[in-house]
């Protein structure tokens, strides 16, 4: 049904959107900024520069000429659901395409030109990564000049595409590396949600808090935030005003923690699963975890997946927590609800296409199901695998010359590599894929241990040498394109939803993290992750994810 007329947001920022867009893409086409991308080391994104650029601007050309012929006119769902959204997602994007090429380049390399004063890189102790920066961004502008007003409607759907984002994440994951971390993050998170649950229920009692503040405050404490206070609010009749105070309580306490756990765990040195883990567990919105997680390390997408393992394990644990409130509540006021509407109709959808996606994982419809990130070990006969012929000279020569202090199991693979031209398995035992593979992982270890024996000043070999070892390594990692292109859109969805994100979080949201709600909160979130980040650091150690 259509709703009456209403006045629509100007067509002139849409079209000089779309003009800026095309107009980039047209002189990124030219190589005009050839040598200014090289500086910032982003020119090996031209092709998606260009892609996007054409792409987004010819979207922005044609939602204004549809959105020009429709003005003053009634609006309907195409206006509401597409037409006045789009102005906005072009405007976060082009926000996420300049803090990600332009924005993270220049602050590291002035970071980096600051090293021989300050004697540190301070983009890493501050993690001004392009995470970081849209967050900022975001938070920038919509305290100083607000969220424009034809961008307002595409704003709102942040948090659905981190969600999209969340979802393709899954296909990273698989049941070989969840047997690695799932137990201890099943044990670590029951204990964590549900202690925090029934301490928030102890502190509402102490404090004298009315129950269904308690009740929406310690789910949203001890679940996953704002899903997990929205989910459970009907199950102990939460009032709105009561949701509004447990989600800035979370959105505050959340934002401290984006900044505070990638700084402390870089201080103590914790590795990248054990960052992870503690981001997994001790902070509270599933945005925030991705945001930390990427702070702390934005390259190896290692402490990403750890943090997410033990997030999404914490959300699989709402269905109970539901049912807990759900038992907790009815007996304060006598009412009970039905199975099915506190966990069926509760349960968040992008936590089931996350698990769709998890599960076609480890069926190996992506790649072989034991990959990390993407990548598995091809140890097959081909040619790709081989040593280059100048590589094999230098081996050869090597092997008749003698390495000394090479140990029985390393000389043995190096005369194999020589042998074989390769990292493999027993030709003769090609048929058997399990005894050729370990055959052939066997062998790659022992020529990594000579390497890092090398590298530990154990044993000496020439550069040359080493270089071809390393070369004949490398060879057998392979990627998997369909992974690949889908973390890449990953990325691009957890740019794009921070700096929503970050558009969200005004003065009054935080304001509205006052009075006991705050108090209980800041209780529980400091004991839960003061509690969890001691745990982690003496139980949890780091896990090789091959």
């Amino acid at each position: 049904m259509a709703n009456s007329d209403v006045g629509r947001p100007s067509n002139v920022p849409l079209w000089i959107l779309s003009g800026l867009l095309l107009l980039y893409g047209i002189l990124v086409y030219s190589g005009m900024f050839e040598q200014l991308f090289k500086t910032l080391h982003v020119h090996k994104q031209v092709d998606l520069m260009e892609a996007m650029s054409f792409i987004l601007g010819g979207v922005g050309v044609v939602t204004a000429l549809m959105r020009g012929g429709r003005m003053n006119k009634p609006q309907t769902k195409l206006d509401i659901f597409v037409l006045e959204t789009i102005p906005g997602i072009l405007f976060i994007i082009v926000l996420a395409m300049g803090i990600r090429w332009f924005a993270e380049p220049l602050v590291t390399i002035m970071s980096d030109s600051l090293v021989p004063v300050l004697g540190f890189k301070i983009h890493k102790v501050l993690n001004l990564n392009y995470v970081v920066l849209g967050i900022i961004v975001g938070i920038v502008i919509t305290n100083s000049w607000g969220i424009p007003a034809f961008a307002a409607s595409g704003v709102k759907t942040a948090r659905f595409v981190l969600k999209m984002g969340v979802i393709l994440l899954g296909a990273r994951y698989s049941f070989a590396e969840l047997a690695k971390l799932g137990m201890v993050s099943v044990w670590m998170i029951g204990f964590f949600v549900l202690g925090t649950v029934f301490f928030v229920l102890f502190l509402g009692k102490m404090f004298r808090q009315p129950k269904s503040m308690t009740g929406v405050l310690s789910a949203g404490m001890g679940v996953c935030g704002v899903s997990a206070t929205v989910a459970c609010a009907p199950v102990v009749r939460a009032r709105c005003s009561e949701m509004a105070y447990t989600i800035g309580t979370i959105l505050g306490f959340g934002i401290l923690c984006m900044f505070a756990f990638p700084t402390i765990g870089k201080i103590v040195g914790m590795n990248p699963t054990q960052f992870g883990a503690w981001a997994g567990t001790g902070i509270l919105n599933s945005a925030q975890v991705a945001a930390a997680c990427l702070a702390f390390n934005s390259v190896d997408i290692k402490t990403l997946k750890v943090g997410e393992i033990f997030n999404i394990t914490r959300v699989l644990f709402l269905p109970v927590i539901v049912l807990v409130l759900a038992s907790w509540y009815g007996k304060q006021s006598g009412q009970k609800l039905s199975f099915k509407e506190v966990v069926i109709d509760k349960f968040p959808l992008f936590i089931i296409g996350f698990l769709i996606l998890f599960f076609m994982s480890s069926m190996g419809v992506f790649s072989p199901p034991s990959h990390y990130k993407g990548k598995y070990l091809d140890f097959s006969y081909n040619q790709r695998t081989e040593v280059t012929p100048e590589e094999l000279v230098v081996l050869g020569s090597a092997q008749a010359a003698g390495i000394p202090g090479l140990k029985a199991e390393e000389q043995a693979a190096f005369n194999d590599l020589v042998h074989q031209r390769q990292i493999a398995g027993n030709y003769d035992e090609r048929d058997n894929k399990s005894v050729f593979d370990a055959t052939a992982r066997k062998r790659m270890a022992a020529l990594e241990s000579i390497i890092a024996r090398d590298k530990g000043g154990e044993i000496t070999i020439a550069k040359d040498v080493k270089s071809a070892i390393k070369h004949a390594v490398k060879q057998v990692h392979k990627k998997s394109k369909t992974i690949v292109t889908l973390t890449d859109a990953m990325i691009w969805f957890f740019a794009y939803g921070l700096i929503g994100l970050g558009m969200q979080i005004t003065r009054k949201s935080l304001a509205q993290a006052g009075g006991w709600p705050l108090v209980m909160g800041a209780i529980s979130g400091v004991t839960k992750a003061t509690l969890s980040f001691i745990v982690v650091m003496y139980f949890v150690k780091d896990v090789v994810l091959k």
